[in-house]
């Protein structure tokens, strides 16, 4: 395992970091830097952790895959990652897990849920996760379990942990969103998720799978069919 050891290392420093920032060492950090100095010194850490996990990921060595990526794992691939685009983009449009608690609170006590937030309430965590079992599914190596596992698990794990951090914040108002919504996507049934966010996620999607072709890491998505 010794050429994944810059890869391990920043898997474990990025989801670590982002644990422990987060929760335990947040409210010490904050009282000795001020919040804008804990701001600064996450965003410094998470870039650095960031940053060493990627270099690691391409300096650690492409074994053989475990398993061969036929056009079968590709759909699946592909049709995963629209659904991951189109919660992403939809979690940018009033979502009440991102900062500010105070005005999420009194949002979140009076309306229903809506657009993205009908299919799971972390949309943005589950972005990241499908992103992660995508890729998992059609590079299946080493390097590529390293990476993703890093991503899922801080997107499935800090989703949990975030429900009760909110909880801690908003109180019943929190507990009253939970209760009209559902962890896991389309728990609580299918759901419709808005223009918004099925035609952003859509461009979102069409955009990144035509990336991969000028960066290099060839055809993926539907272009491997065009």
């Amino acid at each position: 395992m010794q050429g994944y050891a810059m890869l391990l290392a920043g898997a474990v420093g990025f989801v670590g970091s982002h644990f422990a920032m987060s929760h335990t060492l947040r409210a010490p950090m904050v009282s000795r830097l001020g919040d804008k100095g804990f701001q600064i010194a996450y965003t410094l850490v998470s870039f650095a952790t960031l940053f060493l996990m990627i270099e690691g990921f391409k300096r650690a060595p492409v074994t053989a895959p475990f398993w061969v990526a036929g056009d079968g794992l590709w759909a699946v691939s592909t049709v995963l990652m629209l659904i991951a685009s189109i919660l992403f983009a939809g979690s940018l449009i009033g979502n009440p897990a991102l900062p500010v608690p105070e005005a999420a609170a009194k949002r979140i006590a009076v309306k229903d849920p809506g657009g993205v937030f009908r299919i799971t309430r972390h949309p943005m965590m589950w972005g990241f996760a499908l992103w992660g079992i995508a890729h998992s599914l059609i590079a299946p190596r080493i390097d590529s379990f390293i990476l993703c596992g890093a991503i899922i698990t801080l997107a499935l794990v800090g989703a949990k942990l975030q429900d009760g951090k909110k909880f801690v914040l908003m109180g019943d108002a929190w507990l009253h969103w939970q209760s009209r919504t559902s962890f896991l996507p389309f728990g609580r049934g299918l759901a419709f998720p808005g223009w918004l966010a099925l035609i952003g996620g859509v461009l979102l999607w069409l955009a990144a799978q035509w990336a991969h072709m000028p960066l290099g890491a060839g055809a993926a998505g539907i272009f491997r069919w065009l």
